[in-house]
């Protein structure tokens, strides 16, 4: 253990506290009027981990110098930030978002559930499994979308169905995600590695994840049954329908985004270009989504920035746990730590039982909902619906008492089935 290891250490726990400290700052904002600008930014939940991390690179040069800084840097890898900005941007457009409304209010004709119950129970189980094919964070962008235009953004919806929505959202995109090997950040890390393809997955945790997130859509709906009924109904996308060829050239986008998702130079190619071409065809587009992506991938670089210098306490910990604690210690140690960084850290042990693989890979999904930082696709959700709440922000409390439910439909999913 180094100095700059326990300082990582502490800085990592500091961001904890941070995260959950967001109203302190809002309302320095309001005491100290003179300095606003810096208590609003400090208040941004997806600043934080971004802020201590220039804290901790500036750390390292005052100790090691600014080579080591830089060195330390550059071998931090960025590709899922990128990822996850170019996702979120071109699965928001207003082309994408079309076609997964249409998709959602088809498939709700078909569930016998009356009121505004159907399209709530397709939009917190289909998307989520949709996930599997176009990856977590498209769907949690897609979910989180039409949730906050049908949902979130109606009058008079109480405060106990939006947390209950979000929780539920939350850990139904972690868990959904684990049908395929490439979507959920947290089995790509291993999949390679452990030689897990998509038979393996739908047979040790693909069916299990279904049944679970069916169920957590399903319950939530029924016990808001009222609330849910009582939502006006839908008419439809508002805006003129766009021609054909349009969204399939964003369905090409999205889809070459996604198949070269470990290629930055790729995909972030095909990004300008979705740029380029969002900006010669505006009558096309809706505002995209730039503020709420950038702010996630500085968020979840600055949780790789940071994360990098907690392999220390983190790996002797997994390999002091057997196949029956590691499930459990898993989803604990995912509320706190990213759940890609922990099952990436237990590929790193060599002669894994598996038993033990599919233990931490399954807890580190399970409790991929408890709080914001717990899974990459997170953040991404937590931007695009946290301005319809109370004081436009969402208590990290309040997620983690309305996630433990369908995280408990989780475990039992994983560990009983």
């Amino acid at each position: 253990m180094t100095t700059i290891q326990m300082v990582g250490a502490g800085l990592f726990a500091v961001a904890l506290v941070h995260t959950f400290s967001t109203k302190f700052f809002e309302r320095m904002a309001h005491r100290r009027p003179d300095h606003a600008g810096i208590w609003h930014l400090l208040g941004e939940v997806e600043v934080v981990f971004g802020f201590w991390a220039m804290v901790l690179v500036v750390a390292m040069m005052a100790t090691q110098g600014r080579e080591a800084a830089t060195a330390y840097l550059d071998s931090r890898n960025f590709t899922e930030p990128m990822f996850v900005f170019a996702i979120m941007v071109i699965a928001g457009s207003r082309a994408v978002l079309q076609m997964a409304r249409d998709s959602v209010h088809t498939i709700a004709r078909f569930v016998p559930l009356g009121g505004g119950m159907a399209f709530f129970f397709v939009a917190l189980a289909f998307v989520p499994l949709l996930g599997s094919l176009i990856t977590e964070p498209a769907a949690m962008t897609l979910a989180a979308m039409m949730l906050r235009d049908r949902i979130f953004s109606v009058g008079g919806v109480s405060q106990k169905l939006k947390y209950a929505t979000l929780g539920v959202l939350f850990v139904n995109i972690s868990i959904g995600g684990t049908l395929t090997p490439f979507a959920a950040p947290p089995v790509l890390m291993v999949a390679a590695k452990w030689n897990w393809d998509v038979w393996h997955m739908l047979a040790h945790f693909g069916w299990k994840a279904a049944i679970a997130v069916t169920v957590n859509a399903l319950v939530t709906a029924l016990v808001f049954r009222r609330e849910l009924a009582e939502l006006p109904r839908a008419h439809g996308d508002r805006a003129a329908r766009l021609p054909a060829w349009v969204c399939a050239l964003h369905l090409l986008f999205l889809a070459g985004v996604v198949a070269f998702a470990h290629h930055p130079p790729v995909f972030m190619g095909l990004f300008l270009f979705f740029m380029g071409f969002a900006t010669a065809y505006p009558k096309f587009q809706d505002r995209l989504i730039l503020r709420e992506g950038l702010l996630v991938a500085f968020f979840l670089a600055g949780l790789v920035v940071l994360g990098g210098q907690q392999q220390w306490w983190l790996e002797p910990l997994l390999r002091g746990m057997d196949a029956t604690t590691v499930y459990f210690g898993a989803t604990v140690l995912t509320a706190v730590t990213d759940n890609a960084a922990l099952t990436y850290l237990g590929s790193l042990v060599e002669g894994l039982s598996d038993e033990f693989k599919y233990a931490l890979v399954a807890g580190a999904v399970t409790g991929g909902g408890l709080t914001v930082i717990a899974n990459a696709p997170n953040p991404a959700g937590f931007a695009i619906l946290r301005g319809h709440f109370e004081d436009e922000a969402i208590h990290p409390l309040g997620l983690l008492v309305a996630a433990l439910p369908p995280t408990l439909t989780a475990v039992l999913a994983f560990q009983l089935l």
